[in-house]
């Protein structure tokens, strides 16, 4: 069994995500060292490692999609100008463009959920497990799995990438980091879409 504890023990040896350590030790038989290493052959080691250090380069990329009625604006960032030119590091910038337009994210991660969002969130998920049936008993855990589900479907980093599901958008970043070797952070976005929060139509006159 993995617990909690490996898992950040091994987060705390290689610097890498919570979730990939947990594979990885899942994939090592819980076994530490080996996890390491597999960490360490898939490039997740060294990219977490970079992930402290200053990115203050990169590029405003746009994605204008179903001939104009969806666009999106992104900022994503890296160490340096010659990165910002990459040809790689450009396609990963044109597929989060891709996905913002594809999936409308509300936040990038879940430490950007407001407070009283995930309070609300947690109330109404909680009210319709009890309408549901579900014993009081097991309610929080309902909540605590519902709301998971809630923070993969509105923060980008958690969303399934539009193009291979069987990865997260966090993976794709972590790996587009191992391969180009700099530190890379999507800074911010903005999607619009044509007639999105019109109540009503412009009047003629």
């Amino acid at each position: 069994m993995i617990t909690a504890e490996m898992v950040q023990k091994l987060r705390t040896l290689t610097g890498a995500g919570m979730m990939d350590c947990k594979k990885a030790l899942v994939e090592a038989g819980g076994d530490q060292d080996k996890a390491v290493n597999l960490l360490r052959e898939k490039g997740l080691a060294s990219a977490a490692k970079r992930s402290g250090r200053i990115a203050a380069q990169g590029v405003v990329d746009s994605y204008i999609h179903l001939g104009g009625k969806v666009g999106v604006l992104i900022e994503v960032n890296c160490e340096t100008d010659f990165v910002a030119r990459n040809e790689e590091f450009k396609d990963f910038v044109r597929d989060i463009c891709l996905q913002v337009a594809a999936t409308n994210p509300l936040y990038l991660s879940r430490e950007n959920v407001p407070a009283e969002i995930i309070e609300q969130e947690k109330e109404i998920l909680g009210k319709q497990a009890l309408r549901e049936g579900k014993p009081e008993k097991i309610v929080e855990k309902i909540i605590v799995g519902r709301l998971d589900k809630f923070f993969q479907e509105n923060c980008l980093l958690e969303q399934p990438f539009i193009k291979d599901d069987k990865m997260t958008v966090q993976e794709l970043l972590t790996e587009a980091m191992a391969k180009i070797g700099e530190n890379i952070i999507i800074r911010r976005f903005v999607r619009f879409e044509m007639g999105e929060n019109l109540d009503s139509p412009p009047s003629s006159t």
